[in-house]
C-alpha cells in the first residue's frame, strides 16, 4: 500500500478538484482495502483492485459535492501556487467529461495498459481506446483550434 501512495495521490488529485478531497479519497481507499483484503483473489492484481476502489471513492466524493446546496456567501479561498505544468494538466483534464478524464488519468498518470483499464472500469477494451482517442481529440481542439480547423478544410 505504501508503495502506491504517490500513484494514488496523482490519480485522486486528477479526478478531484482539491487536495483535501484527494486525501479523503485515499484515506477511504486505504480503509476499504484493509477491511476487504480477503476479497482480493490474487495478490498480483492488488494495484488494479486498489485503483478501482480509489476511482469509486473519488466518484462518491464528487457525487456528494454535486448534491450540496450553496449559499450566497463567498467562502475564503486559500491561494496556492501550483507549477505551470500541473495547472495546465488540471485545466486540460477539466474540459473532459468524467468518463474520458478517468481513462486519461489511468493511462497517462497511472501508466495502466488499456487492457488493465478495461478490467478496472469493467468496460470493453475497445471502449477504452475510443475514450482515449476522443479525449485526445477534445484536448487538441481546445488547445489547438486553428490546427483542427485546417485539418477539416
Amino acid at each position: 500500500m505504501q508503495s502506491q501512495m504517490q500513484n494514488m495521490y496523482k490519480a485522486a488529485r486528477s479526478l478531484l478538484s482539491n487536495q483535501e478531497d484527494a486525501a479523503d479519497a485515499i484515506s477511504e481507499t486505504i480503509l476499504t482495502c484493509w477491511e476487504k483484503i480477503d476479497q482480493l483473489r490474487e495478490e498480483r492484481y492488488f494495484r488494479t483492485w486498489m485503483t478501482r476502489i480509489l476511482i469509486n471513492k473519488c466518484n462518491d466524493i464528487r457525487n456528494k459535492k454535486e448534491n450540496l446546496f450553496f449559499t450566497d456567501e463567498t467562502p475564503e479561498v486559500e491561494v496556492k501556487e501550483e507549477g505551470y505544468s500541473d495547472l495546465e494538466w488540471n485545466e486540460a483534464l477539466g474540459i473532459l467529461d468524467e468518463k474520458y478524464r478517468t481513462v486519461i488519468v489511468l493511462y497517462y498518470v497511472e501508466g495502466f495498459k488499456m487492457s488493465e483499464i478495461a478490467e478496472i472500469l469493467d468496460i470493453p477494451e475497445a471502449t477504452v481506446r475510443t475514450r482515449i482517442a476522443r479525449a485526445r481529440k477534445k484536448m487538441a481542439e481546445e488547445y489547438y483550434p486553428e490546427a483542427e480547423r485546417r485539418r477539416l478544410i
